[in-house]
């Protein structure tokens, strides 16, 4: 991948179809264009920059502007697309009898941060009344759902792994869910785009600063990640930008600037509005996915 084309997002991976060991299917659903990449080689995986595993992408369009009727269609899009991901990786049906562990990835108090904290806020938890009272729990509908804000390195000095591994060994979930605010490469994509994959997920690695990985082989659960882009590289802003105006490949002494220059991370100047529409979204989505009987689906 090119330096510059910095970005969380499988779709954003160009080329993807004329790369061997890569499948690619699209699809549309609920008004949302649903983009499959599927990579299955080391091989393709390093030329691409993405771990080996299904990647779904699901264009939304315009979250925050949704009217009911859209965003009731929406919801049930995503809560399809992560039931299915959620049983293939489990190898179980989704039921009662199947627990899960959401983990909101993110800095709760940095806005363009916050999807996985502000998602959590508004999702249903239901482990705890499993276990006190589950005739209440019977008639809830949703599945055994513990959910785990784990914060950053910075505040609380523990790796987010050791957290969420501790939360496993107390919960024994058969899935676990990361969500996390995404880096993209185009400014459409911000708070318009979900990514489910199944690939699990480097806390951080959106702005640089990649922690050890969620992972099944880090936690001992499968790990589903689930995202939205918030942010895009100022490089890449720029360097696209450069491209469409016809500059083409950037000489020696623009890539001299945009690698040495100060690089940041841009977001809308309304994300706090944004976030929180897809923390509604999300959450929405989670709970319909994990219904006991997915009639509604």
């Amino acid at each position: 991948m090119d330096e510059f084309a910095r970005s969380d997002l499988a779709a954003e991976c160009g080329g993807t179809e004329d790369v061997s060991g890569v499948s690619v299917r699209q699809s549309e659903a609920g008004g949302c264009a649903i983009l499959q990449v599927q990579i299955r080689t080391r091989e393709a995986a390093a030329r691409i920059g993405k771990p080996e595993g299904r990647y779904v992408t699901v264009d939304c369009g315009d979250i925050r502007n949704m009217d009911e009727l859209e965003n009731e269609r929406v919801t049930r899009t995503l809560a399809v697309e992560i039931r299915e991901m959620a049983q293939r990786m489990s190898g179980k049906r989704v039921g009662q009898g199947f627990s899960l562990l959401v983990v909101g990835l993110g800095n709760g108090d940095i806005t363009p941060d916050a999807v996985g904290p502000e998602t959590l806020r508004r999702l249903s938890v239901t482990r705890h009344l499993h276990r006190l009272d589950n005739a209440l729990f019977s008639t809830v509908g949703l599945c055994e759902i513990s959910a785990l804000a784990p914060g950053v390195l910075g505040q609380t000095g523990i790796e987010t792994v050791e957290l969420v591994r501790g939360a496993v060994r107390a919960a024994k979930p058969d899935l676990v869910i990361a969500v996390d605010a995404l880096a993209a490469r185009s400014v459409a994509r911000l708070a318009a785009t979900v990514q489910i994959s199944d690939t699990g997920i480097s806390p951080g690695s959106g702005i640089g600063n990649a922690r050890e990985a969620l992972d099944r082989d880090s936690v001992g659960v499968p790990v589903m990640a689930l995202g939205v882009p918030t942010v895009v590289d100022s490089a890449t802003l720029v360097f696209d930008a450069l491209r469409k105006a016809g500059y083409g490949e950037p000489t020696g002494e623009m890539r001299n600037v945009l690698e040495n220059g100060k690089r940041f991370f841009v977001s809308p100047k309304e994300i706090d509005l944004l976030v929180s529409s897809v923390a509604v979204l999300l959450a929405g989505a989670l709970e319909k996915a994990f219904t006991v009987d997915g009639s509604e689906l």
